[in-house]
This record gives structure tokens, sequence and C-alpha cells, in this order.
């Protein structure tokens, strides 16, 4: 059935509207190029995009041709405010950023372990309307949210869970009655950062791969046919409480010790590179990202420099990177268990290894991990380093909200002209 005048004008309008968010300003001859229109209708779309106040000439083009300048339209970047938050055990990070999603402020908190549930709220709340005041923005139109946990499918709230601060569930309440205009959503952590990673990161040429987030503690993403699938109740992914051989126990329905998590989290990795006797940074405590990063670096180092040996005088590795490919060794032998019960259910063809750690291991962790699944696993997997890290929530945050506040603008129908 053909559509409606009205159906097909939505339609252009929005295809319209995509472009400019994908392809930056253009002219309406541009318009008429891409979209495959015919002059008059563009004309009428632009129209109907200035007079709702979406799109506004930026400037000219064809200075160096003879006649008129073409008018160059864009999106009004100011026409809506967002922002994306986000939640760590120990702090938060804010991003707030226009409608086409240029960043205009960005800040983060501490938030301490013995700071009650009040305060903490307190404290995030005011670190969004600090960087909302930074943005120049007055009000926000749509916020992203990031957080560990489940997210109720039903209710799209984060669900109470244990090892998790409380003010996490009441910062989403706070943030919706501090800004009521707003339109709050809370998605896990682990979640966004696929997201990310499939629109801007390591993940853009695949439909189907997961994600294992390698931090504070563990997670995994599923995408598949292009969707991010979250399971019956929310849990897709809870690679955390995956039993597996080498944890001393099995994981309960409140706990993930005894599970992955035993083997991966960020306090397994530290113990292991105890183990392996890789010494800590002098007078600090130890950390996995930073055990991790240096380990991956002597091993690059000692690589390079072997590559650039005179192979008749034979070669010589640096005694300091011996432990370090050990310790590489042992933390892939790790990973291998939880990635290989992955490849056996879903045959992603794309495992990401994401996250601070992820990233810190690098392509010196990553092959040591696809090297292992090769051998434990007939289904050909691919095995990637992220390219975002542990930045990839807060850009998986803030692209949601995007994508959510533009769908919200982007309806057809009566559009009052309103700042947000």
């Amino acid at each position: 059935m053909p559509a409606s005048p009205s159906t097909a004008r939505a339609i252009n309008d929005r295809l319209a509207l995509r472009l400019l968010q994908q392809e930056g300003p253009l002219t309406a001859g541009q318009l008429k190029q891409l979209t495959g229109l015919s002059r008059p209708t563009v004309a009428d779309l632009v129209e109907r995009l200035t007079a709702a106040g979406l799109i506004t000439v930026v400037g000219e083009s064809g200075e160096q041709r003879r006649g008129p300048n073409a008018k160059v339209y864009g999106i009004v970047a100011d026409r809506a405010h967002l922002a994306a938050l986000d939640i760590r055990t120990e702090g938060v990070a804010v991003t707030v950023a226009d409608l086409v999603g240029r960043v205009l402020a960005e800040a983060s908190a501490p938030i301490g372990d013995d700071t009650g549930t009040g305060p903490a709220v307190e404290q995030a709340v005011a670190l969004v309307e600090r960087v909302m005041k930074e943005a120049g923005a007055d009000r926000l139109h749509t916020v992203g949210i990031g957080a560990p946990g489940l997210i109720d499918p039903a209710s799209g709230e984060l669900r109470d869970s244990s090892g998790l601060p409380e003010w996490h569930r009441r910062l989403v309440a706070a943030l919706q009655e501090r800004l009521p205009e707003a339109r709050v959503s809370v998605e896990n952590e682990t979640n966004l950062a696929a997201l990310a990673e499939q629109r801007d990161g390591v993940a853009r040429d695949r439909d189907t791969f997961v994600l294992l987030w390698l931090g504070h503690g563990t997670g995994a993403a599923v995408v598949l046919d292009g969707a991010l699938r979250r399971g019956a109740s929310g849990g897709t992914g809870e690679i955390g409480f995956l039993p597996v051989p080498g944890a001393a126990a099995l994981p309960s329905s409140t706990d993930c010790e005894g599970g992955f998590h035993s083997l991966a989290a960020s306090g397994a990795v530290v113990d292991l590179a105890a183990q392996c006797r890789i010494p800590a940074e002098p007078g600090q405590e130890p950390s996995a990202v930073g055990i991790v990063r240096a380990a991956a670096g002597l091993v690059r180092s000692a690589v390079r420099d072997a590559r650039g040996a005179d192979t008749a005088a034979g070669m010589s590795v640096s005694p300091t990177a011996v432990p370090a490919a050990r310790f590489l060794d042992a933390l892939a032998d790790r990973l291998a268990v939880g990635v290989a019960s992955v490849v056996a259910i879903l045959d992603p063809g794309c495992v990401v290894l994401g996250g601070e750690v992820g990233q810190a291991g690098g392509d010196e962790l990553a092959a040591r991990v696809q090297d292992r699944i090769a051998r434990m696993t007939p289904l050909p997997t691919e095995v990637r380093t992220t390219t975002l890290g542990g930045s990839a929530v807060l850009r998986g945050a803030l692209l949601t909200a995007r994508d959510r506040a533009q769908e919200q603008l982007f309806t057809p129908g009566e559009r009052p002209v309103q700042r947000w």
C-alpha cells in the first residue's frame, strides 16, 4: 500500500535529518543527490525542518563558481542538551553534549566507600549540575546512565544487587526529581560499551560479536545480527557468575565469587601478578590496569628488540620480560576459559577484550587469548582489543541519549520551537 502524503513527508524529513547527522552540513543539492528525492520535495522538507527549528543555514558554498552561492544547512545543535553518566563503585563521570553529540563539558569525581547513600547521591547530582553550567545548558532533554548491575527489562530500572552501592539506584530517581523535564534512562555499563564499540570502536565492521569487559569486575555484552541482546531478565552477559575450572568454589545467586569473576576481576589479576613475581610500582598500591599495561609493554619491547637483533649472534630476552610474558600467558589461560564458553554457545566470530584491563593488555594479550581459543574450539574466532577502553561506557551512554533525543525531536507532527 503506498504511503500517505503525510507519512511520505515524515519519512523524507527523517532521512534528511539522519544524513545531516551522519554527513554534517549539506546543501539542498547535496541532500537531493544523497536522498534521490526531487528538487521540489527537498525544497519542501528544508522549509519544514527550518520552520520546526531543527535545521538552519550554517554557511554558503560555491564561492568558486558563478551565480548565487548555495546555502548550507545543518542541524540546530543547541536545540537540546544531553548528559551521559558513567557510574562506578568508586565514583561517577559526567559528559554534557549538544544534540549532534558534540561534547561541551565533562568532569568526574570520586565517591568513597564510606560515603553515605544520601551524601553520595547529592555529590553525583551536584556534579551533573556543575557540568551543565559549564556547558552553558540551563536544562537537559535526555540523560543516559551506564551502571553496573542488572536492568529490569519490564521497568527499565536498576535492580537491587548485592555488592553494589545503594546510591546507584537512588541516583536515577534523584536525577529525575531534580531534572523533571529530562528523560532519564539507565543501561548496563557493559551493554553501553558494546554499543560504543559497534558504532565508533573496533567492532564497526561486525554485526555479531561479544564484548568481554575486564575492569574492576567482569561482564559481557552480546550483539547478534546488529542488535544488543539483554535476555529475559536483563542478565545476558553476566559472565562473572559462570562456573569455571580453577575457581575455589561455585558462585551463588547473590555472590559471583567462585565464578569467572574469581579468575578475571581486578583483584584476581593483581593476585596472579604476585604469583608470577611481577613487581608493583614502588610506593604504589598495585592495580590490575597498571600491572597489565606494564607487562604488555615489556613483552612488546622484548619482541621489538629481538626482531632488531643480529640473529647470527643469537637473541637474548630481557630478564624482566620473562615473568611479564609468563604473567600474560597465565592471564590469557584464564580469560580463554570464559571466552571459550561464550564461543561454544554463541559462535560470535569476534570477541572484543574491553574495559581498562582489556585496553591495557593490548594486542599482546588479545593474541594470546586468540591462540588459546583456536586450540580449544573449532569455531573460528577473532579476538580484538578495545579502541575505547574504559571511556566506552560514557561514549555509549552519550550515543544512546543522542539517539533517544533525536528520536523524539525528529518525530513528525507538530514541533514547537523550544530550547531544551
